[in-house]
């Protein structure tokens, strides 16, 4: 099962990365239109997502769109024990680079939230099915910070949001015991809510 998701990692990394940004635009703005499909995304008021590093799909569009609303946006912060808080951004705010080299607003440990209190969370990935299981990049990050909801009943808050390319689908991922699944996928082409494997729709 590990060789099967580093394969597939490895090859949607390249797929990823041969997008040119013409294409990453488009995406963008087909991104923002399925997800403003979603009644949480407009109204909720704290949004969670990323910096898209590596070719990940980018959410300027949708942060943009959040931010007329007059909705609060936030980014991930790596803390000491590798889970992830959340720390408000805004065009003013100052960033500072993790160990990783991705951009995360520059504040005191005080100032982020836990991710019990956001109430949507859109998460990057490499490879989705249609069943909510998501491939990401092998860190844990998302899956130890999310590990709360790995029993609960969904969908509840936060509503977890897998943003990818449409050509990252696959017909079925293999699937790890900490794995924490998501509620709905946004890409460029459709806004799809996942249920149970035998009864995948769009909506």
């Amino acid at each position: 099962m590990n060789d099967a998701r580093a394969l597939l990692r490895a090859r949607m990394a390249v797929r990823r990365g041969e997008l040119d940004a013409r294409q990453r635009v488009a995406a963008a703005a087909g991104v923002t239109r399925s997800l403003e499909r979603l009644p949480e995304f407009m109204t909720d008021h704290n949004v969670a997502g990323y910096w898209a590093v590596r070719g990940e799909l980018p959410l300027n569009l949708a942060v943009a769109s959040l931010h007329r609303r007059g909705q609060h946006y936030f980014l991930p912060v790596i803390d000491a024990a590798r889970r992830l808080r959340f720390a408000e951004y805004t065009t003013r705010s100052a960033l500072r680079s993790n160990r990783f080299g991705i951009p995360e607003p520059d504040v005191a440990p005080g100032e982020c939230l836990d991710a019990r209190e956001m109430d949507v969370i859109l998460l990057p990935l490499l490879a989705f099915d249609r069943f909510g299981h998501r491939l990401g990049t092998g860190g844990g990050f998302y899956d130890t910070t999310l590990a709360f909801l790995r029993e609960a009943k969904r969908p509840t808050q936060p509503l977890l949001v897998g943003i990818g390319y449409a050509f990252q689908q696959v017909d079925e991922l293999p699937v790890q015991a900490w794995d924490v699944p998501l509620d709905y996928i946004a890409t460029e082409e459709d806004l799809i809510a996942c249920t149970a494997p035998s009864d995948p729709r769009i909506i």
